[in-house]
């Protein structure tokens, strides 16, 4: 299996080729398509880049001579779309060193990332961290979905490229190590190691959670109720006492810069949010799938700002909030499709907005 080399756009000349031809091939990539953009999306953490991604792994796979058959369309494309992306995440690491506070990926939510077939994107077993055959159990091992996941995927921008790139391929999409050799240019034993080497810091570095979906929407619940009510007793008991609040806001719009740690902290840093939302005319805010896993979606109706929180979670409480605010990772979704009622925050009609949480038995 080749792959077959990037040529300047203005050099590329339509394949001449028949009408069935051409069908039989469109056919075969948009078999793959959807697969292509599950690797393309882990990989890079972006939409627009993945969609670039599948966009220029198209033009090859067009281009390819009639006479030179791909004995395996899946696994050609795979190469190609993997080595597009590697190549990419170089620069987009150094742009995102400049970035202006905490770099999160581009939200998907049910219904508005619908290229993303989360858990149908190909039958893939999940994948101990423990490594094939390792003793792992439930806790450690990555699944389709979770490894679209917004916590998963801020770990993984900490691995190199090449890391990155034989991770997502070889643990999550089960591709063999002399595929993803061609796909980073190494050998196989050197991205075997590469592998071994992401696993091991994504099983050391990946957040706390629970494999249970209905306790985790159970807890995204009460924390959207404690809030909406203004209860802050309720709010302190569903949050972990070292829980991680990023806000992603990238220098558009208000966002804490640096990440907010600990359960007093964060508590007092949602009121304050909450006391900005109550002054706002027309805040909606639902409960919405987040890459994966319930979540929350907050619009301002008058245009002024949009957000998608994606929440971890670990017996029955919040280890980490991941909220993207930066109006240009949004501009991909339709938030209106998530928020059919209006659902304005409030402080309580007890509240004093100018009184701290000094105590558990104090108003938000």
């Amino acid at each position: 299996m080749t792959q077959p080399e990037t040529q300047p756009e203005r050099e590329r000349q339509p394949r001449p080729g028949t009408q069935a031809q051409d069908a039989d091939r469109l056919a075969q990539f948009e078999e793959q398509s959807g697969r292509l953009w599950a690797i393309a999306y882990r990989i890079m953490g972006t939409v627009t880049d993945a969609d670039d991604a599948v966009q220029e792994t198209w033009l090859r796979w067009q281009a390819l001579p009639d006479d030179q058959p791909v004995a395996s369309p899946r696994g050609f494309l795979t190469t190609v779309v993997s080595r597009i992306c590697y190549d990419l995440l170089g620069s987009a690491r150094a742009r995102r060193e400049t970035y202006v506070g905490p770099w999160m990926p581009e939200p998907l939510l049910d219904g508005t990332g619908g290229r993303l077939p989360l858990g149908a994107v190909g039958a893939v077993s999940p994948v101990s961290l423990s490594g094939p055959g390792g003793p792992g159990g439930p806790e450690d091992r990555v699944t389709l979905d979770e490894s679209v996941g917004m916590a998963l995927l801020t770990v993984l921008e900490r691995l190199t490229p090449a890391e990155r790139t034989a991770f997502i391929l070889h643990d999550v999409f089960a591709v063999p190590f002399p595929e993803v050799a061609e796909a980073v240019g190494r050998t196989p034993e050197s991205v075997r190691q590469l592998a071994s080497r992401a696993r091991k810091r994504v099983r050391a570095e990946a957040p706390r959670r629970t494999v249970d979906r209905a306790e985790h929407r159970r807890t995204v619940e009460a924390f959207l109720s404690a809030v909406m009510g203004g209860d802050l007793d309720a709010l302190l008991s569903v949050l972990d006492p070292e829980i991680v609040w990023r806000s992603d806001g990238g220098g558009k719009v208000s966002a804490a810069r640096r990440p907010v740690l600990g359960r007093e902290k964060v508590a007092r840093y949602v009121r304050g949010l909450v006391t900005r939302g109550t002054q706002r005319e027309g805040l909606r805010v639902a409960l919405a799938e987040v890459n994966g896993a319930t979540g929350l979606v907050f619009v301002d109706t008058v245009g002024e700002q949009a957000g998608v929180f994606a929440f971890t979670v670990h017996a029955g409480r919040i280890t980490e909030v991941d909220a993207v605010i930066n109006p240009d990772k949004l501009g991909h979704l339709d938030l209106g499709l998530h928020l059919p009622l209006d659902l304005p925050l409030g402080l309580g009609p007890d509240s004093d907005p100018d009184s701290g949480p000094d105590s558990a038995s104090d108003r938000f």
